[in-house]
């Protein structure tokens, strides 16, 4: 069978979702909630590469990850966010959106997809934090330009298990693929813990059986 197609260029992006991070314990996540409207979304990697100097030179480097941090661009985001993210208050009565200042944001998954030539990669960034988006207007002129709202996205590491994101490649299932909005992707189990399980399950039957 002919091995799958890597993309060769990156070409939209869409399907922008986010998960409420209940427990980075666990980690434990709601189920994915879609954000229409992505417009554009540029994140730097984020860590320092710290030089050792011995002998006269630099005798060894070390660079950390931290994640990643930087824009994510929004026709406007969703009421639905504003109260799940950013703890904004919907007055019962009047169906009003306030803001407080004694509230705090919520740790989220962001989910995505990036079109490319051959396939699409879907992205998952596993603990993001996010600024309020800014309030913007503009007056019309000859043309409608709509204005945009942005949120400065933070995405470190999970403290449970270290995962900053995780990626589709042109040889992911389809079946994973299908359900990648549906809930937040976690691998099924850790390799070397399976197989450590695996492997003393034999001992401990032969030590049982002895005694």
């Amino acid at each position: 069978m002919a091995a799958a197609k890597e993309n060769k260029v990156q070409l939209n992006l869409k399907n922008v979702h986010y998960a409420v991070l209940n427990d980075e314990a666990t980690p434990d996540y709601a189920a994915p909630v879609p954000v229409p409207g992505a417009v554009n979304l540029n994140l730097a990697a984020s860590g320092e590469m710290t030089p050792f100097y011995a002998d006269g030179i630099v005798y060894y480097k070390s660079s950390a990850n931290n994640g990643y941090e930087g824009d994510l661009e929004m026709a406007r985001f969703i009421d639905q966010m504003m109260q799940d993210i950013w703890n904004n208050q919907l007055d019962e009565t009047d169906k009003v959106m306030i803001e407080k200042a004694d509230v705090e944001a919520k740790a989220f998954a962001l989910l995505f997809q990036i079109d490319g030539d051959a396939n699409n990669d879907l992205y998952v960034l596993y603990n993001c934090t996010g600024t309020r988006p800014a309030i913007a207007a503009a007056t019309s002129t000859e043309t409608k330009t709509p204005t945009t709202q942005t949120s400065t996205i933070s995405a470190a590491p999970l403290a449970a298990n270290y995962f900053v994101y995780a990626r589709t490649t042109a040889d992911t299932p389809e079946n994973v693929r299908t359900n990648w909005f549906k809930q937040v992707w976690m691998p099924s189990a850790e390799p070397a813990a399976a197989k450590a399980a695996a492997d003393s399950a034999p001992v401990r039957a032969e030590a049982e059986s002895e005694a």
